[in-house]
C-alpha cells in the first residue's frame, strides 16, 4: 500500500476496503492502532535569536524502543487570547481570527534548518542546527515560526492488500497509526527585546474540578489576563503566594504572551481556598532575557 503524504495533523487514517460497502454491513471491527514515535524528546523547549547570537542547536531523541523517522519543518502557527496555538491552515475560515493572523511575522523566510529529515535507532538521538541566514533590511520587532519534529509511519505501516482482501463481505478494514509530533517556538529578534508585562483584571473563581484524578469538587481558581506591554514577547513563570501565611498556593511555568496578542487568559487552580484575612500576590518573573526578573506583580 502507497504510505499517504503527511499533513498537519496528528493522526493519520490509513484505509483500505473490502469488496463492497452495499446493503447491510457487518458490524465494524475494531481497528487496529499503532502509535509512532510517541517517544520523541526535544531540548530545548524555546530558540531565541538576537543581534549577538544568530545560531543554536536542538537535540532530539528517539526514547522509544523501534526505530523512526522524523521530518523537521519550521510552521507557522498563531496564539489566540485563550492560550491556545494554532497552525495556519487551522485559522481559514475564521474570519474572526483574521486581526491576529495578519499580526504574525514568520521566522521561515530568515532561518535555514538542517537536517531535514533523519532516522534514528532506539535510544539515540540527533543535533538539529538553525541558523539566521538574512536580516530584511530595516526589520524591527521579531519573527516566529515553530520549528516541529513529525514522524513519519514506517513503510509496513497500515493493512496489505491481502489483509484488506481477508476480511468478510460487505466489510471495511482499516487501521489508524497515532503520528506524534513536537513543536517549539524559534524567535528573531531584529531590534533589541523590549519584554514588559502587567498582570490584569484578576478575581477568584470556584468551578468543579478534579486536580489529583478523583471526583470534582469546588476549587479556587486565579483567573487574570497576562498582558504584554512591551513589543516583545513573554516567557516566564507565575507564582501566587499568600502574604499571612507565605506559601505557595499556585504556580505556572514557561507561560508565553506572542506579539500577535495583546494578553491571554491564565486560569490557575490554587492548593486551597484563601481564608479569612489572606492577601494574594501574584508574581509573573521573566524566564528569556533575564531570567528571574520580576515583570509584573499584583495584590488580590
Amino acid at each position: 500500500m502507497n504510505r499517504p503524504a503527511l499533513t498537519a495533523a496528528i493522526a493519520l487514517l490509513i484505509v483500505a476496503a473490502g469488496t463492497s460497502l452495499q446493503a447491510q454491513p457487518a458490524a465494524a471491527p475494531q481497528p487496529a492502532v499503532t502509535n509512532v514515535g510517541a517517544n520523541l524528546n526535544i531540548s530545548p523547549k524555546r530558540v531565541t535569536f538576537d543581534k549577538n547570537r544568530r545560531s543554536a542547536t536542538v537535540y532530539i531523541y528517539n526514547q522509544g524502543g523501534a526505530p523512526a523517522t522524523f521530518d523537521i519543518a519550521l510552521v507557522d502557527r498563531v496564539m489566540l487570547p485563550d492560550g491556545q496555538i494554532l497552525a495556519m491552515p487551522e485559522t481559514e475560515g475564521k474570519p474572526d481570527l483574521k486581526p491576529i493572523v495578519d499580526q504574525l511575522k514568520s521566522a521561515k523566510d530568515v532561518l535555514l534548518v538542517s537536517p531535514r529529515r533523519i532516522t534514528l535507532a532506539p535510544g539515540s538521538g540527533q543535533t538539529i542546527r538553525l541558523r539566521v541566514a538574512s536580516v530584511p533590511e530595516g526589520a524591527k520587532g521579531e519573527a516566529r515560526s515553530h520549528l516541529t519534529v513529525t514522524t513519519i509511519p514506517p513503510p509496513t505501516a497500515g493493512l496489505s492488500a491481502e489483509a484488506a482482501a481477508a476480511g468478510a463481505p460487505n466489510e471495511i478494514s482499516f487501521q489508524i497509526n497515532s503520528v506524534f509530533g513536537i513543536s517549539i517556538p524559534a524567535i528573531v529578534r531584529f531590534s533589541d527585546a523590549d519584554v514588559r508585562a502587567a498582570i490584569q483584571n484578576a478575581h477568584l473563581e470556584y468551578p468543579q474540578l478534579s486536580t489529583d484524578g478523583k471526583a470534582p469538587k469546588r476549587t479556587a481558581v486565579m483567573v487574570f489576563d497576562l498582558a504584554r506591554v512591551g513589543s516583545s514577547s513573554l516567557f516566564g513563570n507565575v507564582e501566587i503566594r499568600s502574604l499571612k501565611t507565605k506559601e505557595v498556593l499556585g504556580f505556572a511555568r514557561g507561560l508565553g504572551v506572542y506579539p500577535e496578542i495583546a494578553s491571554r487568559v491564565i486560569k490557575i487552580p490554587l492548593t486551597r481556598e484563601p481564608g479569612a484575612g489572606d492577601k494574594l500576590e501574584v508574581t509573573f518573573t521573566d524566564d528569556d532575557t533575564s531570567p528571574g526578573k520580576l515583570l509584573a506583580k499584583l495584590d488580590l
